[in-house]
């Protein structure tokens, strides 16, 4: 039997950096069952990503309707030349095309769902959870946002994201470098937290000789929180890296002692759809410091693979940080922990329960 041909049309695809260009490469990359063509967008490192079929779609930098409208467009011509069994919606964006070529093909359609993207474009959201097959959340939280943005329950489908365990150091053991507070975000959304480990770097610093908070990641808020960081005389203590590759993530990662974003729930109610940075962290035994709502709180297991805080309270969130700086014990036990727990949450555990759901809309569609 010839395997199932799916079409996924996203914005958001590997070499660009990202959560969810992650979790959609590594679904590509897993999902072996599957005869796959990604439509998405052109990058510039785009000639060193993987040679599996992508029709990249070239566009006019910075005019985002414009490039969605091209986008989509680009799917509906892929998609009718190429005809596929199923198609796979990364992001709700490209919603329009994939529920157009369902219909035109009568094949069946799944949406991605992460949260904060829903309370953005609530029309669309509307639009896509309600006429998709059905529709893929990584968390209980997601799941909950997605149930009031318009998604049928019955069509719902929690499938957490994965982690790629085997090329993450398991011993931390000799880690006696500075104590190292590390944050991997873009720095674009405030309801990571950044303000308010600015707010406890003090604290920490005062209990804590020599700690540091290195944050990886690029983003328009980088500006203010570098001047933020000067104001309060904390430039000798935060380091903001920028973009790293991949190696040089892991080198961070196998330095740092503690993970620390302390997400809180934005007022839409969205926020994180994950954190996939917090299992990162988990399967490197690195323990976390996050927030103690929303998906966080799904991802973190208090008092077992980290600890969660009130993530409006910096003084918490401080006190969260020394302990975990101070007692290299409790941290160990909670890396090892998270760890384990890791070990049960692969990229190729995620593409199998995704292959199992497609197999099964297409093998029920009239």
């Amino acid at each position: 039997m010839s395997r199932p041909r799916v079409l996924v049309t996203t914005p958001d695809f590997p070499p660009a950096v990202g959560g969810i260009q992650r979790l959609i490469g590594e679904l590509v990359a897993n999902a072996g069952g599957w005869e796959t063509l990604v439509v998405t967008l052109d990058h510039p490192d785009a000639a060193s990503a993987s040679a599996r079929p992508t029709h990249r779609v070239t566009t006019a930098r910075g005019l985002r309707r414009t490039t969605m409208a091209r986008l989509n467009a680009a799917s509906i011509r892929k998609g009718l030349a190429w005809r596929p069994d199923a198609v796979i919606c990364g992001h709700i964006v490209t919603s329009p095309a994939a529920l157009w070529l369902g219909r035109r093909l009568r094949v069946p359609t799944v949406q991605y769902a992460y949260a904060m993207e829903l309370g953005h474009r609530p029309a669309l959201a509307r639009f896509a959870l309600a006429r998709s097959t059905a529709t893929i959340v990584l968390s209980q939280h997601a799941a909950q946002v997605a149930r009031t943005a318009g998604a049928d329950p019955a069509r719902l489908h929690v499938i957490p994201p994965g982690v790629d365990v085997a090329t993450a150091a398991p011993d931390r053991a000799g880690n006696n470098g500075p104590p190292t507070i590390l944050t991997v975000a873009r720095l674009a959304d405030r309801y990571k937290g950044f303000d308010v480990m600015l707010r406890a770097m003090p604290l920490v610093r005062a209990r804590v000789p020599g700690v540091r908070w290195v944050v990886i990641g690029e983003g328009p808020l980088r500006g203010e929180l570098e001047r933020t960081a000067r104001a309060w005389s904390l430039h000798d203590s935060v380091v903001f890296a920028g973009h790293v590759s991949r190696e040089e993530l892991d080198g961070w990662f196998a330095c740092a002692h503690v993970l620390a974003m302390p997400s809180r729930l934005p007022a839409d109610g969205g926020g994180e759809g994950y954190g996939l940075v917090y299992l990162e962290a988990a399967a490197r035994g690195l323990p976390s410091v996050a927030g103690d709502r929303g998906a966080a709180a799904e991802a973190v297991v208090h008092g077992e693979t980290g600890l969660l805080v009130d993530a409006t309270d910096h003084v918490a969130t401080a006190g969260a940080l020394v302990e975990l700086l101070t007692d290299a014990e409790r941290a160990s036990a909670l890396g090892a922990a998270g760890r384990e727990r890791a070990r049960m949450l692969t990229w190729e555990r995620m593409a199998a329960s995704t292959e199992a759901l497609v197999a099964d809309l297409i093998a029920s569609r009239p």
